[in-house]
């Protein structure tokens, strides 16, 4: 349970070109600067998702899809909520505290934000805010090939202090952005994100890629509490 909302909560923080041939090529430094830049201007993100995580020694991967919001306020650490469709379930923080409900079994975890990513998970909370700073906190290179066959960019990133929940991040780089950023040079997407892979110590493999994507939109912090329904269960760690 905590292993799925951690890696929703890495991956939160968290499309296509006509031709990439005709595309100037760009550097590292200059793919990095456009992820950097445009999360600093990200202020709140909505956009469905399509989930599919690899538990290490079994083949199988175990799927799911919904839409997910995340809010950035001017103070304080970000809310985020992921409502899955299948399975029925929603992980909701307002900063604070998380909640992750499944109606079905009429249950509610409820645990402290600070708890469930305690243990030097520091590095996945902050690029889940935004706040991370990734030629800070990773080491990064592009991944081979260095792009997907659409044109999108491929980052692997190797945090320089692993963590039980994020050894290897990988990131696709919308090739768009990219090439806004290298005629402009400054970048006009706040969330340039295609699709996130992360691989915890244990060599679980989560993979969320990200569509219909919505920023800056006004998100009242409303959105990012939960009441609990009459009925259901309170469990706590």
């Amino acid at each position: 349970m905590k292993q799925l909302i951690s890696a929703c909560i890495l991956a939160a923080l968290l499309c296509c070109s006509p031709n990439p041939a005709l595309a100037a090529e760009a550097t590292l430094q200059q793919v990095i600067a456009t992820l950097e830049q445009g999360y600093a201007s990200l202020q709140d993100l909505q956009a469905s998702f399509s989930q599919s995580t690899t538990l290490a020694g079994f083949p199988k991967p175990q799927k799911g899809h919904g839409e997910l919001a995340l809010r950035r306020p001017a103070q304080g650490t970000a809310q985020f909520r992921f409502d899955y469709v299948v399975p029925k379930q929603s992980i909701i923080s307002n900063g604070k505290q998380v909640w992750f409900y499944q109606p079905e079994i009429k249950q509610v975890l409820v645990s402290s934000l600070e708890g469930m990513m305690k243990g030097g998970n520091s590095i996945g909370m902050a690029y889940l805010t935004g706040l991370g700073n990734v030629s800070k906190d990773f080491n990064a290179a592009f991944a081979k090939p260095n792009r997907d066959k659409q044109g999108n960019y491929l980052l692997d990133l190797t945090p320089r202090k692993a963590t039980p929940i994020l050894s290897h991040l990988r990131l696709t780089i919308h090739e768009e952005a990219v090439n806004a950023m290298l005629a402009d040079g400054k970048a006009k997407e706040p969330f340039p994100v295609v699709t996130s892979t992360v691989v915890d110590g244990s060599g679980t493999e989560t993979r969320i890629s990200y569509s219909r994507i919505r920023t800056n939109n006004g998100l009242s912090a409303a959105k990012f509490s939960f009441k609990v329904p009459q009925g259901v269960e309170i469990i706590k760690p």
